[in-house]
């Protein structure tokens, strides 16, 4: 079989094509995300709050608010409460929206239940907004038209 053209590399390759020092990594995603869900009820976190819902130890949660921080996406004082900046809420906007739009779409293509939310957590770091909003529309659509979603439930015999 002749392979085409095209440049292969290594997930971890692709990793570091994008990345520049701006850049969120997945841990990061992840702190940013709870801290906005967090934020939902209220206008600040703490940190233990952050450590029990991630399941991570205070410390981890204190040495990433602090990078987190240093980059602008909140503020936090010593044994303080833990603020989104406004880039940082709206950058946690969109991280639950995307998460919600993988996990809605894992839902749909018949992922077992109890694997939606892991799943769910390996995948959406590593798709590009592009790719989201495309999974959100085929979603609509789905949304739009409910036979779609019975005839996907029959082929795959749900």
């Amino acid at each position: 079989m002749k392979m085409k053209e095209e440049k292969f590399y290594t997930a971890r390759g692709y990793e570091l094509l994008d990345k520049d020092s701006s850049t969120l990594t997945p841990s990061m995603e992840d702190y940013l995300e709870m801290t906005y869900r967090f934020t939902l009820d209220k206008p600040y976190t703490r940190i233990s709050d952050l450590a029990a819902a991630l399941n991570v130890q205070p410390p981890s949660v204190t040495s990433m608010i602090k990078k987190l921080a240093e980059m602008g996406w909140v503020t936090y004082e010593k044994y303080g409460l833990v603020v989104l900046s406004a880039k940082g809420r709206e950058m946690g906007a969109y991280l639950l929206e995307r998460h919600s739009i993988i996990e809605e779409f894992l839902k749909l293509i018949g992922v077992k239940a109890d694997m939606v939310l892991e799943q769910t957590e390996k995948i959406e770091h590593y798709l590009s907004c592009e790719t989201v909003q495309s999974i959100k529309k085929l979603l609509q659509l789905f949304e739009q038209q409910p036979g779609l979603r019975k005839e996907l439930q029959e082929v795959q015999g749900q």
